[in-house]
């Protein structure tokens, strides 16, 4: 189906199913322990053995030797893989290094060996017994000092200069100009990730924890140099995954490796620490934020100019991309440039791109609201924009970042907030309040789907689409029952495996909205079959209450499939509606803080997140997922951070216990609104996504509430209590 006009009334409308608070699907298995994760199948293959990953000790170099005797000899063991014994590996389109190391040394902990035993613990022993020497490079590990150094990111976000910047800003009578820095971060799912493999002839099943079947069947096959229908992904339940499972990992190829040279199934996870060093992070940045504005607050000059670093051939952290179409103003520069560093590889996490560019951008609106004597709120409304600031004839398909503001702050009460910074005390607490606008783009990917009915009147869904804990399971089943005109009862959904059609995966906000379109299609192509089975006209079908619905007739759903199952498939394609409007999701999140005047310490008190995002497709998961991001946003605002060994280059704090991140002591009440809209120009669906909505923008609102409380403006995240103590108002 292709999808290149706006919609118009279809099933999806009647919102019998869709758009109603519905409780997970899949959950009862999961509270059962029912939902198996990739490490446990355990009766998929028999026989199965365990790998344990051995990853190097240097940043940069060459390994000179690798002694397995002793290993070899250790009791369990049955292969050891290293390079010299995997064969001829190619690498994957979104691998920026080698998932397998040897000799050549990409970063610390990438792997370069696998003990393969009979037991995990036989694994983890023998692999102490690799005696591996190195010889070391000098590496670079320091963002700020190779600053200077970055290139201009023709890819990702090219320089985009619109007027003369630099002639309005020197001109502007009201000035900002500031740089934030934001830290290395980590994805910390529960999940580790892990994979189990097992061949039959030339053929590999990789049961595995990923986001995104098809681009990982893809690279696992080019990896591993097989035809790409040599390879089957099968991955029903993740554990998380944040954007670091979008791609393969070490865990998938060595596992494939491991089965292939030991002749058994084998299964492996990688230790939290190559969780951590081994996989991708969020990229650190330093951005350089500069706006003017004339003296009624208008902004006539907005300049944001980020730096990130990667290995070579690795991708920026476009942190400056939601400068080019948030806020109005004639005169722009937009620019990313990237940085040589040899620390792991940088690449996706949580909404890349606008998570840490809306950590400075909404830290600099306050500051230039507070230059102008404007309330927070109020600088905002005034520099909306219905159209694209670049292309005035491109206009929002919707756009309610005005309403997201307003109500929050009749909901919050900010008319309370104290604009004195330091102004209100409870007891020995300083207390705040901040604001933070939410931005992320409505992206599209096409995807399929395919639907069965059989003689029982059940209709089966199967695509490879992922449920990472966001609910595609239940939407996707809301979808099918809704187009069907069944109870939910009568849906199975089965996800996750690449013999399914190709679906969008999870990841960037498009999952929700394109997998679900991409059942519509194959729906819409169910409902023609049943409707020639039955002999009735398609167009004029109501498909109600697992009947069909022609005039005064009335036959069973089931009927249609009594002469055999009925077998339609379909994907959703996109035209290029995105390109003459521009769509996006916005929001508004609003946070009360507390400072301890003696400490520093600071404690969140309350939240709300106000999001207009489309039409909400199942508002109870919707919600779920926007509290967790809320919660990611005060771990970047106030925790997490990757400490760098700037002399070894590894990630110093490379588990749970000193990569510190929210715990529920941490988050206090929270609230989220979605405004109602249905955007036609983004899908059958009119629904948009919401998954990453909720993280940008809150931890700029933390940093401002911070501000507010105590008057101390921190720029560098996280906002530890070093940054805070020497600066806080006397204690009264």
């Amino acid at each position: 189906m292709k999808f290149d006009t706006p919609a118009t009334t279809n099933p999806i409308d009647q919102m019998k199913v869709v758009g109603k608070p519905t409780v997970r699907v899949e959950g009862p298995l999961k509270t059962c322990g029912l939902a198996p994760y990739a490490y446990e199948h355990h009766d998929a293959v028999a026989n199965q053995a365990y790998g344990y990953v051995i990853g190097s000790a240097i940043a940069k170099g060459r390994i000179a030797s690798m002694d397995l005797a002793d290993a070899e000899s250790a009791p369990g063991v049955i292969a050891i893989v290293t390079a010299a014994n995997a064969g001829k590996l190619g690498k994957g389109k979104f691998n920026t290094a080698k998932l397998l190391g040897g000799p050549e040394i990409q970063h610390y902990h990438q792997a370069v060996a696998m003990v393969v035993a009979e037991t995990f613990e036989q694994a983890r022993c023998a692999a102490q017994r690799v005696k591996i020497s190195y010889l070391s490079s000098d590496g670079v590990f320091d963002l700020a000092s190779v600053r200077d150094s970055g290139v201009e990111s023709k890819e990702q976000l090219a320089d985009s200069r619109h007027g003369d910047f630099e002639g309005a800003f020197t001109a502007a009578p009201v000035q900002l100009d500031a740089t934030y820095t934001t830290p290395d971060q980590t994805h910390a799912m529960m999940e580790p990730f892990a994979s189990m493999a097992s061949w039959k002839g030339d053929q590999v099943t990789v049961w595995t924890s990923n986001q995104m079947i098809d681009w990982s069947v893809t690279d696992l096959a080019t990896t591993l140099g097989l035809p790409k229908q040599n390879v089957r992904l099968i991955s029903p339940y993740i554990g998380g995954g944040f954007g670091g499972k979008l791609f393969i990992r070490s865990d998938a190829v060595l596992a494939a490796l491991g089965s292939r040279l030991s002749g058994r199934p084998v299964k492996v996870a990688l230790s939290r620490p190559l969780m951590i060093n081994n996989s991708t992070h969020r990229p650190a940045t330093i951005q350089r934020i500069r706006i003017g504005a004339n003296r009624n607050g208008k902004i006539t000059a907005m300049g944001h100019e980020s730096w990130s670093g990667d290995l070579p051939g690795g991708k920026v952290e476009r942190a400056a991309q939601p400068s080019k179409l948030l806020y109005a103003g004639a005169n722009r520069l937009v620019s990313a440039r990237l940085s040589i560093l040899d620390l792991p590889e940088g690449n996706a996490m949580r909404a890349p791109g606008e998570t840490p560019g809306l950590m400075a951008l909404e830290i600099a609106m306050d500051e230039m609201a507070e230059k102008l004597s404007l309330d927070p709120v109020e600088f905002r409304i005034l520099n909306d924009t219905q159209v694209d600031p670049t292309q005035p004839e491109r206009r929002f398909s919707q756009r309610q970042l005005v309403e997201c503001l307003q109500t929050g702050a009749e909901r919050f009460g900010w008319n309370t907030r104290h604009r004195q910074p330091g102004a209100q005390r409870d007891g020995r607490w300083f207390i705040g309040m901040g604001v933070g606008v939410a931005f992320r783009n409505n992206q599209l990917m096409k995807s399929g789907a395919r639907v069965r009915l059989n003689d029982q009147g059940i209709v089966t869904v199967e695509t490879d689409m992922t449920d990472i804990g966001t609910g595609s399971y239940t939407i996707i089943a809301q979808t099918a029952a809704e187009m069907m005109g069944l109870p939910l009862d009568k849906v199975v959904v089965r996800l996750g495996d690449s013999s399914f059609p190709v679906s969008a995966g999870s990841g960037g906000q498009f999952g929700a909205n394109c997998s679900t379109a991409g059942v519509y299609a194959a729906c819409v192509k169910l409902r023609e079959a049943v409707a020639q089975r039955l002999g009735v006209n398609a167009q004029a079908a109501l498909f109600i209450d697992g009947e069909v619905h022609v005039g005064d007739q009335r036959r069973p759903l089931r009927n249609a499939a009594q002469a055999g199952e009925l077998v339609a498939e379909d994907s959703i394609e996109f035209g290029d509606l995105s390109k003459q409007y521009a769509q996006a999701t916005f929001g508004a999140h609003f946070v009360e803080v507390a400072v301890d005047s003696a400490t520093g310490e600071v404690r969140v008190r309350r939240m709300l997140a106000v999001c207009a995002a489309g039409r909400i497709l199942n508002p109870t998961s919707a919600r779920s997922q926007v509290i967790g991001a809320m919660t990611m946003g005060v771990g970047a605002a106030l925790m997490e951070e990757l400490a760098v060994d700037k002399r070894q280059g590894f990630f110093v704090n490379h588990d749970l216990a000193g990569y510190e991140v929210p715990v529920h002591a941490d988050i206090p009440h929270q609230e989220v609104i979605f405004l109602d809209e249905a955007d036609a120009y983004s899908s059958p669906m009119k629904a948009k996504g919401v998954g990453e909505l909720g993280l940008c923008g809150v931890s700029a609102a933390i940093a401002n509430a911070v501000y507010n409380a105590t008057g101390v403006r921190v720029r560098e995240y996280p906002i530890t209590l070093d940054k805070l103590l020497d600066k806080l108002p006397p204690m009264i």
